[in-house]
């Protein structure tokens, strides 16, 4: 799935160049998540915002947001995955199951709770932990290459508590499928002056997170 991704990416740059100005090939797409009894429809647009971030920050551009279930037959043709909700969830066996096989054929996938509520990381840790034998969700250190993939980012403080903010993932055999931010990135990152103000992730460092997961999920 990473290589069919990675292609299409150069495809599309090769592409790019050929046409007219301020014309551009969609070369990512990003499958928006229901899963459990979340619907996928916390924070509106938060998704929407997510692939624009991407393609104004950067030289890949986004046509689409896909609506998926965990159970859909084309969760296998999405490589990259955004989830994100407010409260505890839980998920079935098939769902379990079907993020298993996901994440054996390439595919990553980015959560982000809303509002700095802590049920939805809470939850996030517990079930995707549940995914493979052994390996549970963990604190990314900074040394990681996932915080310079395209910005170089050293320290993330909360903006209402004093320490630092880490992403969290999931691994499979070394390599890094699945991406928490907590303390409300999405927030910050897509609605910054309309929620979750003075709290969690500052805005800025937010939207360089994002940026920074999606160009690993397309290089890594």
């Amino acid at each position: 799935m990473k290589k069919i991704l990675l292609a299409l990416l150069l495809l599309g740059a090769g592409a790019a160049a050929a046409q007219d100005a301020g014309e551009q090939v969609a070369t990512f797409f990003v499958g928006r998540l229901s899963f459990g009894e979340n619907t996928g429809g916390d924070c509106g647009d938060v998704g929407y915002d997510l692939v624009q971030l991407v393609s104004q920050a950067s030289t890949i551009h986004v046509r689409e947001e896909k609506k998926l279930k965990l159970s859909d037959d084309g969760l296998f043709e999405t490589p990259f995955l955004f989830m994100n909700g407010h409260f505890d969830f839980k998920l079935s066996d098939e769902e379990i199951e079907n993020l298993r096989k996901y994440f054996t054929r390439g595919g990553f996938v980015f959560a982000s709770g809303c509002c700095t509520n802590p049920e939805f990381p809470e939850a996030w840790r517990r079930e995707l932990s549940r995914i493979f034998a052994g390996e549970e969700v963990r604190d990314i250190p900074y040394d990681h290459l996932i915080y310079r993939s395209f910005y170089k980012i050293d320290r993330i403080r909360s903006l209402d508590s004093n320490r630092d903010i880490y992403l969290e993932g999931l691994f499979l055999d070394g390599d890094l499928v699945a991406v928490l931010g907590e303390e409300g990135l999405c927030c910050g990152f897509a609605m910054e002056g309309r929620c979750n103000v003075g709290h969690g992730v500052p805005p800025a460092d937010a939207k360089k997170l994002a940026l920074n997961i999606a160009v690993y999920s397309l290089t890594h």
